[in-house]
Order: structure tokens, then C-alpha cells, then sequence
């Protein structure tokens, strides 16, 4: 047993001495080569340029393993980021629009800053090596996903110009709800019936926007009433804008309005009322519209400006 270890003992050392020997002898050519070089250019002589890194060279364990610590750590400050960013923006009906604008920003910006450090501090490639990559990748991503591009380019441009923000309620493609997210490749809408749409960029580029709220927490919500029509418009006006008044979800720092329209309904003609007015927040959007219809309603119905029809009655007391 002395001896097998021994033997390990001597062959372990044996190696060692080999090793240093190798790096002596590397460490004594790289010194001679170095002082060639030196002579030459004291000598006025041109040096010939070296030729590009190997892949060992700008690849190696250490930068791999250093490379994905730092991506983790950076998607997990992104995570908790994002996260904290919600909840204050969840807490603040005056301020949430304005700290969710903010959560792409800090995304896309903190994703750059990965790339770059990862790139430039840990794997630090020669400048020719990255134009020459950058050129190569370039052309590739350009034949292979152009459709990418366009969303991630779209993305960009609502970013910088702005045409809505997180938080925001606009109307784009058919879709009308809440923008809960501007990614690179998609905006998500929250509709009213609570789903959640993928809209591409380049889609939103190419199509007309309708912002309800234009970044403000509050917007206009528009009520609609029938109305028979010989009813007295006045009383009517003056029941909706009562009605308005009261709403635990109206703004009343802006203005309040009912306007009659005549339409065409069901082979007779009608007239419609629009109470017009805005909610101190746009979740409540179709809250108000809801207690407008049933507070409107009940009072023209107690003040019998509006009939409800025999057959209805009957059915009621059945």
C-alpha cells in the first residue's frame, strides 16, 4: 500500500515538474518573441500584425461561467425591479400610469447593459472580431427574420415616441382595453372580458391608435340612454347630470355633459341621451356606465317620462 501510494506520490510530482518545465519554456519563448519585437520597432523596422485571437482565447471557462452569474443576477434585479415598480404604481391611482411608462424603459435599458458589459468587460473581443461578427449576424437575422425586426423596431419607436403608455386604454386593430405591457415584439391588451391579447408592433405601427386617456389616470366615459321621443329633454338633462354628479367614480374638476341625439331604432324613432363625463380612474370605466344606466333609468321610471310596456308588467308580477 506504501509503495502504490509512493509511486502515485512520484508520478504526481513527476507531472508537476513537467508542467512547470511546459510553462517555463512557453514563459521564456513568449519573453524572446517580446524582445524581437521590441528590437524591431526600436530599429524603425514594421512589425507584421498578429493574426485574429484563437476561440480559446476569447472563449474560456471562466468567462462562460462569470458570463451566466452576471445574466442571472441581471434578469433577477429586472424580476424584482418590474415587480416593486407595480406594486408602488398598484397603490397610487394618481401615479401608476406615470411609474408603469417607466417599467419598459428600464427593461430594454437593462437589457442592453448586459449585453455590453458581458460582451465588452467579460469576453472583451477585439474591435475588428465584433464588426466582423456583428456583419455576419447581421445579414443573417436580417434574410431570416425580417418580420422580427419590424416588431422590434415598432417596439423601439413606442417607446421613444410615445403614442400611448402602460396603463393607457386605447383601441387598435378591434381590440379596445388596457395596455398592461410594451414589449420588443408585442403590446398586451387587457380587453374588458379580462383577455389578454398579443398585438405585434409592426401592426400598431401601421394602424391607427385611439388613446382614451393620453396618459392621464383619469378619461371620458360616455353613458347612452334610449328615450322616447316626445320625453321632456329638460328633466332629462337635468336627471343625468344629477345622476353624474353623485358617481362615487366621477372627476369633477372637468366637465359634464348630456346631449340628445335622434336615431332611428326598431322602426321608430328615438331619442338617445349621452351623459358625458370622467372617471377619476379608467378601470371604472364600465362601472360608471353601469350605475349611470341603473340610477338614470330607475328615476326617469319613478318620474314616468319613460313607460314600461303592459307585457313586461304582467311578466313582472307573475
Amino acid at each position: 500500500m506504501k509503495r502504490i501510494l509512493i509511486g502515485l506520490l512520484l508520478c504526481l510530482f513527476g507531472l508537476s515538474i513537467s508542467a512547470y518545465a511546459q510553462d517555463t519554456t512557453a514563459l521564456s519563448q513568449t519573453l524572446d518573441s517580446l524582445v524581437v519585437k521590441a528590437q524591431t520597432k526600436a530599429s524603425g523596422d514594421s512589425i507584421i500584425a498578429d493574426g485574429p485571437p484563437s476561440i480559446s482565447d476569447l472563449i474560456s471557462f471562466s468567462k462562460v461561467f462569470w458570463s451566466i452569474i452576471f445574466l442571472i443576477v441581471g434578469v433577477l434585479f429586472i424580476k424584482i425591479t418590474t415587480r416593486i415598480l407595480e406594486v408602488f404604481a398598484e397603490k397610487s391611482t394618481r401615479y401608476r400610469i406615470t411609474i408603469k411608462s417607466y417599467i419598459p424603459v428600464i427593461k430594454i435599458l437593462s437589457w442592453i447593459g448586459m449585453v455590453v458589459i458581458i460582451i465588452g468587460g467579460i469576453f472583451h473581443p477585439p474591435a475588428a472580431t465584433i464588426l466582423a461578427f456583428s456583419a455576419s449576424v447581421g445579414v443573417a437575422i436580417g434574410f431570416a427574420s425580417q418580420d422580427i425586426l419590424k416588431n422590434i423596431f415598432g417596439g423601439i419607436m413606442i417607446l421613444f415616441d410615445r403614442p400611448f403608455m402602460v396603463g393607457d386604454k386605447i383601441e387598435v386593430g378591434g381590440y379596445y382595453g388596457e395596455v398592461v405591457e410594451i414589449g420588443l415584439r408585442y403590446t398586451r391588451v387587457t380587453t374588458p372580458d379580462d383577455n389578454l391579447v398579443s398585438i405585434p408592433n409592426s401592426e400598431i405601427m401601421n394602424h391607427s391608435v385611439a388613446n382614451a386617456n393620453a396618459g392621464e389616470s383619469n378619461c371620458q366615459v360616455v353613458a347612452e340612454i334610449y328615450l322616447p321621443i316626445d320625453v321632456d329633454t329638460a328633466q332629462a338633462r337635468s336627471i343625468g347630470m344629477q345622476a353624474a354628479t353623485v358617481s362615487k367614480y366621477i372627476y369633477l374638476n372637468k366637465p359634464i355633459v348630456v346631449i340628445f341625439v335622434n336615431e332611428f331604432k326598431d322602426r321608430q324613432s328615438l331619442l338617445k341621451m349621452k351623459i358625458k363625463a370622467y372617471v377619476a380612474d379608467i378601470r371604472d370605466e364600465f362601472k360608471f356606465k353601469s350605475e349611470m344606466t341603473e340610477i338614470v333609468l330607475k328615476k326617469l321610471i319613478e318620474e314616468k317620462m319613460i313607460r314600461i310596456p303592459a307585457d313586461t308588467e304582467k311578466d313582472g308580477l307573475e
